[in-house]
């Protein structure tokens, strides 16, 4: 096994996809020829996760309320995170930690991460993410091991933010929403038929659920499929700012302090056992 490497790059026809593995195994930027495909910024430019291009979610998505759940009969805290003032722990460990680089090529990286269990997350894994690039796809990949002497929690997904342009569109075929209180926190679970709507009309920070595993983005310069088995969809729609994040993950919002858990997605892992999860986004150049 290498040492982290600050940058790495991957190349397949006009796709260039930048790779940060000491900021949280992200990606930093993809670009088709100059373009900008996802949220992207030069990787040396980056100096946090949370303004990449892409980064992973892992042990868990979204919100821990109160950075605190029970397990087992007992009640685990972790570090809140999510800004100062805040209760809450928010997207997992991984974008938050070193990755070491496995493996890489011109169109292939493997990272991996191995953490001990610590404040942030009291039980012990490792896992590695795989990033393969070709002339009109990018795939991503995690597997994900229990290391620690118990039976863990555990939930995957990827966090990708998309540049909003002047006739971005996003379609997804789903059921359910869950709304969200003034924390952003789920509150209860209202039926939603699906999303088809220009995104500068959307207004979403929400866990959508009953989805069919595939986005549809469309705008002037790209038309874009994203496609995942993780059965759960974040999308989330800041009016002011100039980009939007459409998340396949695997639980619900919160889903470790609801019951039980595992009903709202959350996997539970004897030591040793895993879980994988991928994700696919189909690049095609727009033309007028």
């Amino acid at each position: 096994m290498t040492s982290t490497v600050t940058t790495l790059e991957l190349r397949a026809g006009a796709l260039r996809v930048a790779l940060r593995p000491d900021l949280g195994g992200s990606i930093a930027g993809c670009w088709h020829h100059d373009t900008p495909v996802l949220r992207s910024t030069e990787p040396n430019a980056l100096e946090t996760p949370r303004a990449a291009g892409c980064y992973p979610l892992v042990p868990y998505s979204n919100r821990i309320a109160q950075a605190r759940f029970p397990w087992a009969g007992r009640e685990h805290r972790v570090r809140a995170n999510v800004e100062e003032g805040s209760p809450h722990a928010l997207h997992g460990v991984g974008l938050r930690r070193a990755w070491t680089l496995v493996e890489a090529g011109e169109r292939h990286a493997q990272l991996q991460l191995d953490h001990p269990g610590d404040e942030d997350w009291p039980f012990a894994f490792t896992v590695t993410q795989q990033v393969t690039l070709d002339e009109h796809t990018l795939e991503l990949a995690m597997h994900f091991v229990n290391r620690d002497a118990e039976a863990a929690p555990a939930g995957l997904g990827w966090h990708p933010f998309f540049p909003k342009r002047s006739r971005s569109r996003l379609h997804a075929e789903l059921s359910g929403r869950w709304d969200t209180d003034d924390e952003r926190l789920p509150s209860r679970h209202v039926p939603q038929a699906g999303i088809d709507a220009d995104v500068a009309y959307l207004d979403f920070d929400h866990c959508f659920t009953g989805w069919q595993g595939s986005v549809r983005i469309r705008d002037e310069r790209f038309s874009l499929l994203l496609t995942s088995a993780l059965p759960c969809l974040v999308v989330y729609t800041p009016p002011l700012r100039d980009c939007f994040a459409v998340e396949p993950v695997s639980h619900v919002t919160n889903a470790l302090n609801m019951q039980p858990p595992q009903a709202h997605g959350i996997v539970t892992l004897a030591p040793g056992a895993a879980m994988s999860a991928a994700m696919k986004l189909n690049i095609q150049e727009v033309h007028a």
